[in-house]
């Protein structure tokens, strides 16, 4: 008879390293940085469309001769964006372009277009002589909802 075998203790093999990581981890990662790289991509034309925009609306208005073209070339761009948002927009007249102008989007609280400085719109860029304080009332308003329609 043989002696028995001498049955020795199973060993579990070391924790594998955490250095250098499973393919993957690589593969996690390569993920957020082509995330993060496209992000900052989008986030960078975005930010430069916005400067573009706002450089044209202010050369634009810098052309005006006196307050009433100003007003006219307020309004034209007024009403080029307009089409962004509704492709009959521009046609509108009277107080249902300034009720447009009024809608949802803007930073502006109450009805500034239909009832605050935004009048000016209807008849300033026909009347003969437009108080300069009223159209620089008007400028920031329709900078501002120049600015979010176009983007």
């Amino acid at each position: 008879m043989q002696a028995p075998l001498a049955l020795r203790d199973i060993h579990q093999p070391p924790a594998p390293p955490w250095w250098p990581p499973a393919p993957g981890w690589w593969m996690l990662l390569l993920l957020l940085v082509l995330a993060s790289l496209a992000w900052g991509w989008w986030s960078r034309r975005r930010r430069l469309r916005r400067a573009r925009l706002a450089a044209l609306f202010d050369e634009t208005v810098a052309q005006a001769a006196t307050p009433a073209e100003e007003v006219a070339l307020l309004s034209e761009l007024l009403r080029r964006a307009a089409r962004t948002r509704d492709p009959g927009a521009d046609r509108l007249q009277g107080d249902d372009w300034l009720a447009f102008l009024d809608g949802p989007g803007g930073k502006q609280q109450g009805p500034v277009f239909s009832t605050g400085a935004g009048r000016l719109l209807l008849e300033g860029g026909w009347r003969r002589n437009v108080e300069p304080s009223e159209v620089q009332a008007l400028r920031p308003l329709a900078r501002e909802r120049f600015l979010r329609w176009m983007r």
